[in-house]
């Protein structure tokens, strides 16, 4: 055990970092403090120190408060609570400026660009406060049956739902009844207002002893309680740390596993509508957490692409088309746009909205497999790819700057990913024409980023 660990001392903090936190130093090392703005004076309490040249820690005082400071949205997210909202104490716009930091240092970093960058609000979040924007929520189950959040960097549960990013209405009455011990439940409330819960089945080191998962309560009870299948929902030193690890790889791995669900309110079907357009899809299936993001996603797709009729476009990563379908409303039955998802249900809940294209052709398969099998095709026009969190990576990027479009449009949803695929993009010879980011995870340290390259 460090001997820093439970200290408190003062200190003041520099910069922000990536991950939700600000940068000071304390005796010659690195402390990496949660819960404090750039400029202030803390008292800092120290939450986790492995040895080395840093550590981490809360601010539980706030000495010389900075400007920015306003008394925080969210009860739950303060030290030693959960890590939903890491900036719910700043003021909107000084969360983005935080954000804008942290972007353009990692770009500077990682992608060797120098550049300004401006954090956007999503369309109808600016000059308000930053609740009420979450669309999907994902809860965990405690032993005792209650619904709560993760505390930060731990595997407790925090029974407490008071967190101000679901929309209104989300989370009624879900503290007012217990759950299946060790579940999870997922909250959707989709583009008709309807609320969708899904319980999924215990991962086997929560099941009841034997392995099996636990019946959930209620399971059969009432209307709109029907157990199926689950398919493609997933996820958010020394012997004794490699021991810590190979524990939480196989509950990460059990945990993106296919689980039994059981529809405990709504269908289990979420509508959604971007563009004019229906979709139909799993509740527990991928769709933009914030209500506004897929709207404005897809515009700036159009936007950029530059596509016109009898153009050819790749959507990869394409989840139900998005994407894809605004580059085939652009190409027209001239045209040919492909994608590819590796959760097959997306991919069929995406053909059956989009069957009026007949020259989209979605498909069913892992990113890196597929495109493999394209190298010896013409290469398309324009391709848009939003990788997962850990971004696109060498073996992708590659793959899709071989296939030589005149125009990439690259959307990431961490900063230091996003830089290193950008990076790599401007090493096989691209230009980087044009980058926006959006506070797409208000009171969150998190942001998206779209970059468009030129060839």
């Amino acid at each position: 055990m460090s001997e820093w660990r439970g200290q408190e001392f003062e200190i003041r903090l520099g910069p922000p970092g990536h991950g939700g936190f600000c940068v000071g130093r304390h005796e010659g090392r690195v402390v990496f403090v949660r819960h404090g703005l750039p400029g202030e004076l803390v008292r800092a309490r120290v939450t986790e120190d492995r040895g080395g040249s840093f550590c981490r820690a809360d601010a539980v005082e706030v000495i010389e408060a900075s400007p920015d400071r306003v008394p925080a949205t969210c009860p739950v997210s303060g030290p030693g609570g959960a890590g939903c909202c890491d900036f719910s104490f700043a003021t909107p716009a000084a969360q983005r400026a935080l954000k804008a930091t942290v972007v353009a240092e990692q770009l500077r970093r990682l992608a060797g660009v120098d550049r300004e960058v401006t954090v956007e609000p999503i369309a109808g979040d600016a000059g308000t406060d930053t609740g009420g924007w979450r669309t999907r929520v994902r809860l965990v189950v405690d032993g005792a049956g209650r619904a709560g959040v993760h505390r930060f960097r731990s595997t407790d549960v925090i029974a407490d739902l008071r967190c101000p990013q679901p929309v209104p209405g989300a989370l009624d009455g879900i503290a007012d009844r217990l759950w299946t011990p060790g579940s999870d439940l997922v909250v959707a409330v989709d583009g008709d207002g309807v609320r969708h819960i899904v319980e999924l089945a215990a991962v086997p080191d929560t099941a009841q002893p034997g392995g099996r998962p636990a019946t959930p309560r209620g399971a059969g009870r009432g209307r709109g309680q029907r157990p199926t299948r689950r398919r493609e929902s997933g996820g958010p030193g020394g012997d004794e740390r490699g021991a810590v690890r190979d524990r939480a790889a196989a509950r990460k791995s059990a945990t993106n596993a296919p689980r039994e669900e059981w529809v405990m309110a709504g269908t289990g079907r979420a509508v959604e509508y971007v563009a004019g357009r229906r979709w139909e899809l799993s509740a527990t299936g991928f769709w933009q957490a914030h209500r506004g993001a897929a709207q404005c996603y897809s515009d700036l797709v159009a936007e950029w692409s530059g596509l016109a009729p009898g153009g050819s476009g790749w959507d990869l990563y394409s989840g139900v088309g998005v994407f894809a379908a605004r580059l085939a409303e652009q190409t027209g039955q001239t045209g040919a746009v492909a994608a590819v998802e590796s959760a097959r249900s997306a991919v069929a809940d995406g053909v059956a909205a989009l069957h009026d294209l007949p020259w989209l052709d979605l498909s069913a398969d892992r990113v890196e497999r597929w495109v493999r099998t394209r190298g010896d095709g013409g290469g398309p026009d324009v391709v848009v790819l939003d990788p997962p969190r850990a971004g696109a990576g060498k073996e992708i990027v590659a793959a899709v700057t071989d296939a030589d479009p005149r125009r990439i449009v690259h959307i990431g949803c961490d900063p230091a990913s996003f830089a290193r695929d950008l990076g790599l993009y401007l090493d096989a010879g691209y230009h980087l024409a044009d980058l926006r980011a959006f506070d797409a995870f208000p009171a969150t340290h998190h942001v998206e980023c779209v970059a468009l390259l030129d060839r």
